[in-house]
Protein backbone atom coordinates (compact mmCIF):
# COMPACT_ATOMS: atom_id res chain seq x y z
CA UNK A 1 0.00 0.00 0.00
CA UNK A 2 1.40 3.47 -0.93
CA UNK A 3 2.20 5.53 1.41
CA UNK A 4 -0.58 8.80 2.42
CA UNK A 5 -1.19 11.11 4.45
CA UNK A 6 -3.03 9.99 7.57
CA UNK A 7 -6.98 10.06 6.03
CA UNK A 8 -9.11 9.42 8.81
CA UNK A 9 -12.48 9.91 8.54
CA UNK A 10 -12.99 12.22 12.24
CA UNK A 11 -16.33 12.33 13.41
CA UNK A 12 -17.61 15.90 12.61
CA UNK A 13 -20.40 17.12 14.42
CA UNK A 14 -19.57 20.97 14.19
CA UNK A 15 -19.70 21.85 10.21
CA UNK A 16 -22.23 24.56 9.66
CA UNK A 17 -23.58 24.01 6.24
CA UNK A 18 -23.08 26.66 3.63
CA UNK A 19 -27.00 25.50 1.85
CA UNK A 20 -29.63 24.71 4.02
CA UNK A 21 -30.70 21.48 1.58
CA UNK A 22 -26.99 20.02 2.65
CA UNK A 23 -28.78 17.45 5.28
CA UNK A 24 -25.15 16.75 6.49
CA UNK A 25 -25.18 13.37 8.37
CA UNK A 26 -24.64 13.70 12.09
CA UNK A 27 -21.99 10.86 12.75
CA UNK A 28 -22.47 10.89 17.09
CA UNK A 29 -22.69 13.26 20.27
CA UNK A 30 -19.17 13.86 20.20
CA UNK A 31 -18.34 17.59 20.90
CA UNK A 32 -15.46 19.82 20.25
CA UNK A 33 -14.68 19.71 23.71
CA UNK A 34 -13.74 15.70 23.92
CA UNK A 35 -12.65 15.69 20.64
CA UNK A 36 -9.81 17.98 21.17
CA UNK A 37 -8.59 16.20 24.15
CA UNK A 38 -6.85 14.55 21.70
CA UNK A 39 -4.17 16.63 20.22
CA UNK A 40 -3.82 14.79 16.86
CA UNK A 41 -8.05 15.33 16.26
CA UNK A 42 -6.02 17.98 14.52
CA UNK A 43 -4.21 16.35 12.13
CA UNK A 44 -7.22 14.18 11.50
CA UNK A 45 -9.48 17.02 10.81
CA UNK A 46 -6.92 18.39 8.29
CA UNK A 47 -6.75 15.17 6.73
CA UNK A 48 -10.55 14.45 6.71
CA UNK A 49 -10.50 18.19 4.75
CA UNK A 50 -8.33 16.62 2.20
CA UNK A 51 -9.83 13.70 1.89
CA UNK A 52 -13.40 15.07 0.94
CA UNK A 53 -12.06 15.43 -2.52
CA UNK A 54 -11.90 11.64 -3.08
CA UNK A 55 -14.02 9.93 -0.78
CA UNK A 56 -18.04 10.55 -0.06
CA UNK A 57 -18.70 9.24 3.53
CA UNK A 58 -17.49 7.66 6.61
CA UNK A 59 -16.94 4.14 5.69
CA UNK A 60 -16.48 2.84 2.24
CA UNK A 61 -18.37 3.18 -1.32
CA UNK A 62 -21.73 3.64 0.03
CA UNK A 63 -23.75 3.55 2.71
CA UNK A 64 -22.70 6.61 5.28
CA UNK A 65 -22.80 9.51 2.71
CA UNK A 66 -21.83 12.92 4.47
CA UNK A 67 -24.76 14.10 2.88
CA UNK A 68 -27.75 12.10 3.32
CA UNK A 69 -29.41 13.56 -0.06
CA UNK A 70 -27.17 12.69 -2.43
CA UNK A 71 -26.10 9.25 -3.52
CA UNK A 72 -23.02 8.20 -2.29
CA UNK A 73 -21.77 6.00 -4.71
CA UNK A 74 -21.91 8.67 -7.86
CA UNK A 75 -21.95 12.05 -5.64
CA UNK A 76 -17.76 12.01 -5.33
CA UNK A 77 -16.14 15.38 -5.81
CA UNK A 78 -13.71 14.57 -8.39
CA UNK A 79 -16.29 12.32 -10.34
CA UNK A 80 -18.40 15.26 -10.57
CA UNK A 81 -16.06 17.96 -10.55
CA UNK A 82 -14.66 16.07 -13.59
CA UNK A 83 -18.14 15.47 -15.58
CA UNK A 84 -19.08 19.21 -15.71
CA UNK A 85 -15.41 19.83 -17.01
CA UNK A 86 -15.33 16.92 -19.51
CA UNK A 87 -18.76 15.84 -20.89
CA UNK A 88 -20.47 19.33 -22.07
CA UNK A 89 -16.17 19.14 -24.38
CA UNK A 90 -14.97 17.60 -27.11
CA UNK A 91 -12.87 15.11 -25.07
CA UNK A 92 -15.82 12.73 -23.60
CA UNK A 93 -19.47 11.21 -24.13
CA UNK A 94 -21.02 8.59 -21.70
CA UNK A 95 -23.46 6.10 -22.67
CA UNK A 96 -25.41 5.67 -19.78
CA UNK A 97 -28.86 6.54 -19.43
CA UNK A 98 -29.07 8.19 -15.81
CA UNK A 99 -31.71 11.21 -15.85
CA UNK A 100 -29.37 14.08 -16.76
CA UNK A 101 -26.35 12.55 -17.64
CA UNK A 102 -26.40 13.20 -21.20
CA UNK A 103 -28.02 16.66 -20.94
CA UNK A 104 -24.16 17.45 -19.94
CA UNK A 105 -22.42 16.79 -23.58
CA UNK A 106 -25.94 18.18 -25.13
CA UNK A 107 -25.46 21.57 -23.50
CA UNK A 108 -29.55 21.31 -22.00
CA UNK A 109 -29.07 20.93 -18.69
CA UNK A 110 -31.41 22.86 -16.14
CA UNK A 111 -31.07 23.97 -12.59
CA UNK A 112 -32.66 20.47 -11.54
CA UNK A 113 -29.85 18.15 -12.81
CA UNK A 114 -28.73 16.17 -10.11
CA UNK A 115 -25.12 16.10 -11.32
CA UNK A 116 -24.77 19.36 -11.13
CA UNK A 117 -26.92 19.62 -7.48
CA UNK A 118 -24.05 16.61 -6.55
CA UNK A 119 -20.98 18.95 -7.23
CA UNK A 120 -22.67 21.97 -6.51
CA UNK A 121 -22.78 21.01 -2.34
CA UNK A 122 -19.59 18.58 -2.70
CA UNK A 123 -18.01 22.25 -3.22
CA UNK A 124 -19.72 23.73 -0.21
CA UNK A 125 -19.16 20.77 1.83
CA UNK A 126 -15.66 21.12 1.61
CA UNK A 127 -16.12 24.82 2.60
CA UNK A 128 -17.93 24.27 5.60
CA UNK A 129 -15.22 21.82 6.89
CA UNK A 130 -12.53 24.00 6.16
CA UNK A 131 -14.15 27.21 7.77
CA UNK A 132 -15.02 24.75 11.00
CA UNK A 133 -11.31 23.76 10.98
CA UNK A 134 -10.17 27.73 11.31
CA UNK A 135 -12.82 27.60 14.05
CA UNK A 136 -11.93 25.61 16.32
CA UNK A 137 -8.00 26.39 15.84
CA UNK A 138 -8.32 30.00 16.32
CA UNK A 139 -5.51 31.30 19.11
CA UNK A 140 -8.18 31.41 21.53
CA UNK A 141 -9.56 28.11 21.67
CA UNK A 142 -5.86 26.75 21.32
CA UNK A 143 -5.39 28.87 24.68
CA UNK A 144 -8.23 27.35 26.08
CA UNK A 145 -7.50 24.27 25.35
CA UNK A 146 -4.11 24.17 26.53
CA UNK A 147 -2.67 23.27 23.26
CA UNK A 148 1.04 22.20 23.32
CA UNK A 149 3.46 24.06 21.55
CA UNK A 150 4.56 21.26 19.04
CA UNK A 151 1.18 21.09 17.97
CA UNK A 152 0.53 24.64 17.60
CA UNK A 153 3.56 25.02 15.47
CA UNK A 154 1.83 22.04 12.90
CA UNK A 155 -1.54 23.81 13.08
CA UNK A 156 -0.05 27.12 12.21
CA UNK A 157 0.68 25.00 8.83
CA UNK A 158 -2.13 22.89 8.70
CA UNK A 159 -4.45 26.54 8.57
CA UNK A 160 -2.96 27.45 5.89
CA UNK A 161 -3.58 23.84 3.78
CA UNK A 162 -7.16 24.52 5.34
CA UNK A 163 -7.44 28.06 3.35
CA UNK A 164 -5.46 26.33 0.60
CA UNK A 165 -7.86 23.45 0.33
CA UNK A 166 -10.90 26.42 0.71
CA UNK A 167 -9.72 28.37 -1.89
CA UNK A 168 -9.49 25.80 -4.22
CA UNK A 169 -12.87 24.77 -3.58
CA UNK A 170 -13.90 28.61 -3.81
CA UNK A 171 -12.19 28.36 -7.31
CA UNK A 172 -14.03 25.52 -8.45
CA UNK A 173 -17.66 27.88 -7.42
CA UNK A 174 -16.93 30.52 -9.26
CA UNK A 175 -15.63 28.80 -12.23
CA UNK A 176 -18.63 26.46 -12.30
CA UNK A 177 -21.43 28.72 -11.08
CA UNK A 178 -19.99 32.60 -11.09
CA UNK A 179 -21.84 34.53 -8.16
CA UNK A 180 -22.05 32.03 -5.48
CA UNK A 181 -22.96 31.99 -1.70
CA UNK A 182 -19.70 32.77 0.44
CA UNK A 183 -19.01 32.62 4.13
CA UNK A 184 -15.72 32.36 5.85
CA UNK A 185 -14.83 31.01 9.65
CA UNK A 186 -15.95 34.73 10.78
CA UNK A 187 -19.14 34.45 9.34
CA UNK A 188 -22.13 34.43 11.58
CA UNK A 189 -23.17 30.65 13.15
CA UNK A 190 -26.76 29.80 12.86
CA UNK A 191 -29.60 29.04 10.72
CA UNK A 192 -29.44 32.19 8.15
CA UNK A 193 -27.88 31.31 4.89
CA UNK A 194 -25.31 32.85 3.71
CA UNK A 195 -25.42 36.04 1.15
CA UNK A 196 -24.47 36.11 -2.15
CA UNK A 197 -21.29 37.77 -3.40
CA UNK A 198 -20.54 38.09 -6.70
CA UNK A 199 -17.60 36.39 -9.31
CA UNK A 200 -15.32 39.79 -8.41
CA UNK A 201 -15.64 39.38 -5.25
CA UNK A 202 -14.56 35.83 -4.70
CA UNK A 203 -11.69 36.35 -6.95
CA UNK A 204 -10.33 39.29 -4.83
CA UNK A 205 -10.91 37.31 -1.74
CA UNK A 206 -8.88 34.58 -3.31
CA UNK A 207 -6.23 36.30 -4.49
CA UNK A 208 -5.54 37.90 -1.14
CA UNK A 209 -6.53 34.80 1.05
CA UNK A 210 -3.50 32.81 -1.36
CA UNK A 211 -0.59 35.47 -0.41
CA UNK A 212 -1.53 35.48 2.78
CA UNK A 213 -0.87 32.18 3.49
CA UNK A 214 2.14 31.75 0.84
CA UNK A 215 4.77 31.67 3.64
CA UNK A 216 3.19 29.53 6.12
CA UNK A 217 3.06 26.73 3.38
CA UNK A 218 5.55 23.86 3.28
CA UNK A 219 8.70 24.35 0.66
CA UNK A 220 7.80 22.72 -2.66
CA UNK A 221 8.64 19.31 -2.60
CA UNK A 222 8.80 19.12 1.03
CA UNK A 223 5.01 18.16 2.43
CA UNK A 224 3.97 14.60 2.98
CA UNK A 225 2.15 13.02 0.18
CA UNK A 226 -1.01 14.45 -0.93
CA UNK A 227 -0.87 17.66 0.98
CA UNK A 228 -0.64 21.00 -0.67
CA UNK A 229 3.09 23.04 -1.14
CA UNK A 230 3.91 26.26 -2.16
CA UNK A 231 3.46 24.90 -5.42
CA UNK A 232 0.58 23.67 -5.20
CA UNK A 233 -0.92 27.14 -4.02
CA UNK A 234 1.28 28.82 -7.05
CA UNK A 235 -0.69 26.39 -9.65
CA UNK A 236 -3.83 27.48 -8.13
CA UNK A 237 -2.67 31.29 -8.49
CA UNK A 238 -1.88 30.63 -11.72
CA UNK A 239 -4.98 29.55 -12.72
CA UNK A 240 -7.07 32.24 -11.28
CA UNK A 241 -4.78 34.97 -13.00
CA UNK A 242 -5.04 32.73 -16.62
CA UNK A 243 -9.14 33.09 -16.06
CA UNK A 244 -9.23 36.47 -14.45
CA UNK A 245 -10.86 38.21 -16.99
CA UNK A 246 -13.20 35.48 -17.53
CA UNK A 247 -13.91 35.90 -13.22
CA UNK A 248 -14.10 39.76 -13.61
CA UNK A 249 -15.73 40.72 -16.61
CA UNK A 250 -12.86 42.71 -18.32
CA UNK A 251 -8.98 43.52 -19.27
CA UNK A 252 -6.69 43.01 -16.16
CA UNK A 253 -2.99 42.13 -15.04
CA UNK A 254 -3.89 38.77 -14.74
CA UNK A 255 -1.22 37.58 -17.97
CA UNK A 256 1.70 38.82 -16.28
CA UNK A 257 1.13 37.55 -12.45
CA UNK A 258 0.15 34.05 -14.35
CA UNK A 259 3.56 34.33 -15.75
CA UNK A 260 5.40 35.11 -12.40
CA UNK A 261 3.21 32.24 -10.46
CA UNK A 262 4.22 29.81 -13.26
CA UNK A 263 7.92 30.62 -12.85
CA UNK A 264 8.08 30.42 -9.32
CA UNK A 265 6.94 26.56 -9.85
CA UNK A 266 9.10 26.04 -12.69
CA UNK A 267 12.37 27.53 -11.02
CA UNK A 268 11.75 25.94 -7.64
CA UNK A 269 13.70 22.72 -8.94
CA UNK A 270 10.96 20.57 -6.84
CA UNK A 271 9.55 19.49 -10.19
CA UNK A 272 10.69 17.76 -13.22
CA UNK A 273 8.76 16.05 -16.81
CA UNK A 274 8.26 12.33 -16.07
CA UNK A 275 10.18 10.47 -18.56
CA UNK A 276 6.94 8.94 -20.11
CA UNK A 277 3.89 10.14 -20.31
CA UNK A 278 1.87 6.83 -19.30
CA UNK A 279 3.64 6.55 -15.97
CA UNK A 280 1.49 10.02 -14.64
CA UNK A 281 -1.34 7.73 -14.63
CA UNK A 282 -0.57 4.26 -13.19
CA UNK A 283 -1.00 3.18 -9.80
CA UNK A 284 2.24 3.96 -8.93
CA UNK A 285 1.81 7.63 -9.96
CA UNK A 286 2.49 8.82 -6.49
CA UNK A 287 6.51 8.13 -7.18
CA UNK A 288 6.20 11.05 -10.19
CA UNK A 289 8.10 14.13 -9.62
CA UNK A 290 6.18 15.66 -12.43
CA UNK A 291 2.97 15.54 -9.73
CA UNK A 292 2.64 18.74 -7.76
CA UNK A 293 -0.83 18.27 -6.17
CA UNK A 294 -2.45 14.79 -6.60
CA UNK A 295 -5.65 13.73 -4.93
CA UNK A 296 -4.58 10.19 -3.48
CA UNK A 297 -6.36 7.11 -4.13
CA UNK A 298 -5.61 3.86 -2.63
CA UNK A 299 -7.98 0.51 -3.01
CA UNK A 300 -7.72 -0.73 0.11
CA UNK A 301 -8.46 2.43 2.44
CA UNK A 302 -10.24 4.66 -0.27
CA UNK A 303 -12.99 3.03 -1.32
CA UNK A 304 -15.27 5.22 -3.62
CA UNK A 305 -17.12 4.44 -7.04
CA UNK A 306 -15.99 8.06 -8.10
CA UNK A 307 -12.27 9.51 -8.68
CA UNK A 308 -9.83 7.13 -10.42
CA UNK A 309 -12.22 4.08 -9.70
CA UNK A 310 -14.27 5.77 -12.31
CA UNK A 311 -11.62 7.01 -14.77
CA UNK A 312 -10.65 3.38 -15.12
CA UNK A 313 -13.36 1.26 -15.22
CA UNK A 314 -15.78 3.77 -17.01
CA UNK A 315 -13.93 4.03 -20.20
CA UNK A 316 -13.44 0.03 -20.52
CA UNK A 317 -15.89 -1.88 -22.33
CA UNK A 318 -16.54 -4.24 -25.57
CA UNK A 319 -13.63 -5.76 -26.89
CA UNK A 320 -11.25 -3.95 -24.42
CA UNK A 321 -12.55 -6.64 -21.75
CA UNK A 322 -13.44 -9.16 -24.12
CA UNK A 323 -10.82 -9.62 -26.48
CA UNK A 324 -11.37 -13.72 -27.40
CA UNK A 325 -14.85 -12.43 -28.01
CA UNK A 326 -16.24 -15.72 -26.14
CA UNK A 327 -15.47 -15.19 -23.02
CA UNK A 328 -17.61 -14.49 -19.81
CA UNK A 329 -17.87 -14.75 -15.99
CA UNK A 330 -14.83 -15.30 -13.96
CA UNK A 331 -12.60 -15.43 -17.67
CA UNK A 332 -13.95 -11.96 -18.71
CA UNK A 333 -13.14 -10.20 -15.37
CA UNK A 334 -9.33 -12.04 -15.73
CA UNK A 335 -8.66 -10.23 -19.47
CA UNK A 336 -9.79 -6.67 -17.70
CA UNK A 337 -7.22 -7.49 -14.63
CA UNK A 338 -4.80 -8.56 -16.81
CA UNK A 339 -4.49 -5.81 -19.26
CA UNK A 340 -6.04 -2.77 -16.62
CA UNK A 341 -5.75 -3.66 -13.43
CA UNK A 342 -8.89 -3.73 -12.68
CA UNK A 343 -12.09 -6.58 -12.46
CA UNK A 344 -14.56 -5.21 -15.11
CA UNK A 345 -15.53 -2.44 -17.54
CA UNK A 346 -18.44 -0.03 -16.89
CA UNK A 347 -19.28 0.63 -20.32
CA UNK A 348 -19.59 3.98 -20.00
CA UNK A 349 -16.82 6.66 -21.96
CA UNK A 350 -15.65 7.55 -24.72
CA UNK A 351 -14.30 10.42 -27.03
CA UNK A 352 -15.18 12.32 -30.17
CA UNK A 353 -13.57 12.46 -32.97
CA UNK A 354 -12.69 16.43 -32.47
CA UNK A 355 -10.18 14.93 -29.88
CA UNK A 356 -9.01 12.15 -32.24
CA UNK A 357 -8.09 14.16 -34.49
CA UNK A 358 -6.24 17.01 -33.11
CA UNK A 359 -3.41 13.69 -33.06
CA UNK A 360 -1.47 13.10 -35.98
CA UNK A 361 -2.32 9.15 -35.74
CA UNK A 362 -4.70 6.90 -33.38
CA UNK A 363 -2.09 4.64 -32.17
CA UNK A 364 0.60 6.62 -30.40
CA UNK A 365 3.48 5.51 -32.44
CA UNK A 366 3.91 9.22 -33.91
CA UNK A 367 2.18 11.27 -30.18
CA UNK A 368 2.49 8.42 -27.25
CA UNK A 369 -0.08 11.23 -25.81
CA UNK A 370 -3.00 9.31 -28.39
CA UNK A 371 -4.14 6.45 -26.09
CA UNK A 372 -7.10 5.13 -27.75
CA UNK A 373 -8.47 2.04 -28.16
CA UNK A 374 -10.11 1.70 -31.47
CA UNK A 375 -10.45 -2.56 -32.08
CA UNK A 376 -14.08 -3.08 -32.24
CA UNK A 377 -14.93 1.04 -31.86
CA UNK A 378 -15.72 3.26 -34.96
CA UNK A 379 -14.47 6.66 -34.71
CA UNK A 380 -17.73 8.64 -35.50
CA UNK A 381 -20.95 8.46 -33.29
CA UNK A 382 -23.87 8.13 -34.79
CA UNK A 383 -27.41 10.44 -33.58
CA UNK A 384 -28.63 7.50 -31.82
CA UNK A 385 -24.99 6.20 -31.24
CA UNK A 386 -23.95 7.51 -27.68
CA UNK A 387 -25.82 4.99 -25.87
CA UNK A 388 -23.75 2.38 -28.25
CA UNK A 389 -19.98 1.59 -26.18
CA UNK A 390 -19.21 0.16 -29.87
CA UNK A 391 -19.76 4.33 -31.22
CA UNK A 392 -16.19 6.35 -30.13
CA UNK A 393 -13.12 5.64 -29.68
CA UNK A 394 -12.20 4.80 -25.79
CA UNK A 395 -9.94 6.28 -23.79
CA UNK A 396 -8.41 3.93 -21.29
CA UNK A 397 -5.76 6.78 -19.92
CA UNK A 398 -5.91 6.01 -16.44
CA UNK A 399 -4.37 2.68 -15.35
CA UNK A 400 -4.74 0.52 -12.04
CA UNK A 401 -1.47 -1.61 -12.88
CA UNK A 402 1.77 -0.17 -11.98
CA UNK A 403 4.25 1.31 -15.10
CA UNK A 404 6.31 -2.00 -14.78
CA UNK A 405 2.70 -4.05 -15.50
CA UNK A 406 2.27 -5.07 -11.89
CA UNK A 407 -0.96 -5.71 -10.05
CA UNK A 408 -2.31 -2.94 -7.82
CA UNK A 409 -3.42 -3.52 -4.09
CA UNK A 410 -7.48 -4.32 -5.05
CA UNK A 411 -9.07 -5.02 -8.78
CA UNK A 412 -12.47 -2.81 -7.94
CA UNK A 413 -10.86 0.30 -6.50
CA UNK A 414 -7.75 1.95 -7.79
CA UNK A 415 -4.36 3.13 -6.36
CA UNK A 416 -3.96 5.20 -9.24
CA UNK A 417 -3.81 8.69 -7.76
CA UNK A 418 -5.24 11.63 -9.72
CA UNK A 419 -3.01 14.32 -11.13
CA UNK A 420 -4.49 17.49 -10.05
CA UNK A 421 -1.74 19.93 -11.03
CA UNK A 422 1.61 18.41 -12.60
CA UNK A 423 4.43 20.48 -14.21
CA UNK A 424 2.92 20.13 -17.62
CA UNK A 425 0.35 22.66 -17.22
CA UNK A 426 2.91 24.82 -15.32
CA UNK A 427 4.78 24.94 -19.00
CA UNK A 428 1.25 25.21 -21.03
CA UNK A 429 0.30 28.35 -18.59
CA UNK A 430 3.49 29.93 -18.76
CA UNK A 431 3.07 30.00 -23.04
CA UNK A 432 -0.12 30.95 -23.05
CA UNK A 433 0.10 33.92 -20.52
CA UNK A 434 3.06 35.05 -21.94
CA UNK A 435 1.09 35.32 -25.50
CA UNK A 436 -1.49 37.03 -24.27
CA UNK A 437 0.84 39.83 -23.68
CA UNK A 438 2.17 38.78 -20.03
CA UNK A 439 5.19 40.54 -18.84
CA UNK A 440 8.07 38.88 -16.96
CA UNK A 441 8.49 36.23 -20.13
CA UNK A 442 8.94 35.69 -23.60
CA UNK A 443 8.12 34.00 -26.33
CA UNK A 444 11.66 31.93 -26.72
CA UNK A 445 11.37 30.00 -23.62
CA UNK A 446 7.47 29.58 -24.22
CA UNK A 447 8.57 27.04 -27.14
CA UNK A 448 11.47 25.49 -25.07
CA UNK A 449 8.41 24.35 -22.65
CA UNK A 450 6.23 23.31 -25.47
CA UNK A 451 8.72 21.70 -27.00
CA UNK A 452 9.95 19.36 -23.86
CA UNK A 453 6.71 18.16 -23.54
CA UNK A 454 6.69 17.39 -27.55
CA UNK A 455 9.88 15.79 -27.07
CA UNK A 456 8.63 13.55 -24.61
CA UNK A 457 5.28 12.68 -26.58
CA UNK A 458 6.98 12.05 -29.84
CA UNK A 459 10.56 10.47 -27.89
CA UNK A 460 12.63 12.71 -30.26
CA UNK A 461 12.13 16.20 -31.97
CA UNK A 462 9.86 15.30 -34.93
CA UNK A 463 7.35 16.93 -33.26
CA UNK A 464 8.74 20.24 -32.28
CA UNK A 465 7.55 23.82 -33.73
CA UNK A 466 8.97 27.31 -33.76
CA UNK A 467 8.15 30.17 -32.71
CA UNK A 468 6.09 31.11 -35.76
CA UNK A 469 4.37 28.16 -35.06
CA UNK A 470 3.41 29.17 -31.22
CA UNK A 471 -0.23 31.11 -31.51
CA UNK A 472 -3.21 30.64 -29.23
CA UNK A 473 -4.79 28.24 -31.24
CA UNK A 474 -1.83 25.54 -31.20
CA UNK A 475 -1.94 26.43 -27.22
CA UNK A 476 -5.47 25.23 -27.11
CA UNK A 477 -4.79 22.33 -29.47
CA UNK A 478 -1.85 21.56 -27.19
CA UNK A 479 -3.50 21.92 -23.98
CA UNK A 480 -6.01 19.17 -25.28
CA UNK A 481 -3.22 16.49 -26.31
CA UNK A 482 -1.48 17.16 -23.37
CA UNK A 483 -3.97 17.50 -20.74
CA UNK A 484 -7.36 15.86 -22.04
CA UNK A 485 -9.60 13.79 -19.42
CA UNK A 486 -7.66 15.59 -16.42
CA UNK A 487 -10.35 18.13 -15.60
CA UNK A 488 -9.39 21.27 -17.71
CA UNK A 489 -11.23 21.52 -20.93
CA UNK A 490 -14.27 23.00 -20.04
CA UNK A 491 -12.43 26.08 -18.17
CA UNK A 492 -9.93 25.95 -21.05
CA UNK A 493 -13.01 26.27 -23.67
CA UNK A 494 -14.65 29.05 -21.93
CA UNK A 495 -11.17 31.28 -21.61
CA UNK A 496 -11.05 30.89 -25.30
CA UNK A 497 -14.43 31.53 -26.10
CA UNK A 498 -14.92 28.21 -28.07
CA UNK A 499 -17.56 27.03 -25.48
CA UNK A 500 -20.94 27.84 -26.68
CA UNK A 501 -21.36 30.41 -29.23
CA UNK A 502 -18.28 29.69 -31.07
CA UNK A 503 -17.47 26.30 -30.57
CA UNK A 504 -18.85 22.76 -32.50
CA UNK A 505 -17.59 19.07 -31.95
CA UNK A 506 -19.92 15.82 -32.32
CA UNK A 507 -23.21 16.08 -30.83
CA UNK A 508 -22.70 19.44 -28.86
CA UNK A 509 -26.19 21.13 -28.90
CA UNK A 510 -28.01 17.37 -29.05
CA UNK A 511 -26.70 16.96 -33.02
CA UNK A 512 -24.48 14.33 -34.45
CA UNK A 513 -22.23 17.03 -36.44
CA UNK A 514 -22.60 20.16 -33.50
CA UNK A 515 -24.06 22.84 -32.95
CA UNK A 516 -23.56 26.14 -31.49
CA UNK A 517 -25.18 26.78 -28.32
CA UNK A 518 -25.87 29.24 -26.09
CA UNK A 519 -23.64 31.79 -24.07
CA UNK A 520 -25.22 31.79 -20.94
CA UNK A 521 -24.08 27.78 -20.55
CA UNK A 522 -20.65 29.13 -19.89
CA UNK A 523 -21.99 28.74 -16.28
CA UNK A 524 -24.04 26.18 -14.52
CA UNK A 525 -27.01 27.02 -12.97
CA UNK A 526 -27.31 27.14 -8.80
CA UNK A 527 -29.74 23.82 -7.73
CA UNK A 528 -33.44 24.63 -8.21
CA UNK A 529 -33.49 23.07 -4.59
CA UNK A 530 -30.54 25.54 -3.43
CA UNK A 531 -32.81 28.62 -4.84
CA UNK A 532 -35.97 27.65 -2.61
CA UNK A 533 -33.78 26.63 0.31
CA UNK A 534 -32.08 30.43 0.19
CA UNK A 535 -33.68 33.39 -0.60
CA UNK A 536 -31.10 35.43 -0.64
CA UNK A 537 -29.90 33.50 -3.95
CA UNK A 538 -30.30 35.00 -7.31
CA UNK A 539 -30.45 32.46 -10.42
CA UNK A 540 -28.17 32.69 -13.11
CA UNK A 541 -29.53 33.92 -16.49
CA UNK A 542 -31.55 32.06 -18.45
CA UNK A 543 -32.10 28.81 -15.93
Amino acid sequence: MKALFNIFLIVLMLIVGACTDLELQPQSTTTASTLFKDESAYRAFIARIYSGIAVTGQQGPSGDSDITSLDEGFSNYLRQYWQLEELPTDEAVIGWGDEGIQDLHSHKWTSANQFNRAIYYRIFFQISLANEFLRETSSEKLDARNVSLTTRNDIKQYRAEARFMRALSYWHGIDLYGDIPFYTEDSPIGSDPPAQATRTTVFDFLDRELKEIESDMAEPGQNDYGRADRAALWMLQAKLYLNEEVYTNGASNGYSDCVAACKKVIESGAYTLESKYRNLFTADNNNSREIIFAIPFDGLSTETWGGTTYLVHAPLGGKMVDNKNDVTGDELKDEAAKVYGVNSGWFGLRTTSALVNLFPDVTGAADERAIFYTDGQSKEISQTGIGNFGEGYAVPKYSNLTSTGQAASDLTHTDTDFPMFRLADAYLMYAEAVLRGGSGGDQGTAVNYINALRERAYNNSNGNITADQLNLDFILDERARELYWEGHRRTDLVRFNRFTENGIWPHKGGEAAGVVTDKHFDIYPIPASEILANKKLKQNPKY
